[in-house]
């Protein structure tokens, strides 16, 4: 069953085969969408490197060297890496929902899975791996604080945290294309197109777990940001990939500057 599988995955501590074994997902298999599973592993499963540390111990290098520029890209590979892991997890975690729902998540964790083998593979070319640089656990620590509601993940998750990408990604890339680094640029492109539609998807199952509680999304939002503790967001914003992903102009006009 691919909600067992998913769950399975997440567990695997080796970074290799759980992205294998995403990448060789069957989106068409069955799959039991009431079937209540526990994990039988830590979770998520990892290796011991990259290290751990808070985002105040990670230092900014200038992506003028190629030090700079892998570890830049080796933090964009971590970010995507944990993209799997959270869409692994809201297919195991949360019952009940749409079968559409979990096939929905099985393919936004192969395109991360897409994503992480691209960065890595060209972090190789720079003579670094995944791992070579210590990592924050910022993404995955919202997964905790939300493992107990699926509105709140939906929330928090793909509407605030990964749409922060979609702000981010174009600046990213013009500073990597500068660099002169043009196949990176290339990869911060794809991720971008794809982000949209998983952020899109967010929006879309957001606003159905709303309407199933009789909620106004925006009020709803505004509430679980507050109760869980959500970053404070910032300009500027990519109002056109915002818009692509599914946010509405209300919402969008009521970003902080």
């Amino acid at each position: 069953m691919l909600r067992a599988l998913a769950l399975d995955l997440l567990c695997a501590s080796s970074h290799a085969a759980k992205v294998q074994g995403v990448l060789a997902l069957d989106l068409q298999a069955p799959l039991d969408p009431g079937l209540v599973l526990q994990p039988t592993a830590p979770i998520p499963g990892r290796e011991a490197r990259p290290e751990l540390v808070s985002p105040a111990q990670l230092h900014k290098r200038s992506v003028a060297t190629t030090e700079g520029r892998a570890a830049l890209l080796h933090a964009l590979a971590h970010i995507e890496f944990n993209a799997i892991d959270l869409a692994l997890d809201i297919v195991w975690r949360f019952p009940g929902m749409p079968e559409a729902f979990y096939r929905d998540w099985l393919g936004i964790a192969r395109e991360e899975a897409r994503h992480f083998s691209l960065l890595a593979a060209h972090l190789e070319t720079l003579g670094y791996r995944y791992g070579d640089f210590p990592a924050h656990n910022g993404l995955w620590e919202m997964a905790e604080k939300t493992r107990d509601d699926l509105l709140a993940r939906l929330a928090l998750v793909p509407r605030t945290l990964e749409a922060r990408g979609l702000d981010a990604s174009p600046p990213i890339r013009d500073k990597l294309r500068h660099a002169g680094d043009l196949e990176a640029a290339a990869i911060l492109d794809i991720i971008l197109h794809d982000e949209i539609g998983h952020v899109a998807i967010g929006n879309r199952w957001y606003r159905h777990v709303c309407t199933e509680r009789g909620l106004d999304p925006v009020a709803a939002y505004a509430e679980l940001a507050e109760c869980h503790g959500a970053p404070r967001l910032r300009g500027p914003y990519n109002r056109e990939a915002r818009l692509a992903a599914g946010f509405t102009p209300e919402e969008l006009d009521a970003l902080p500057a």
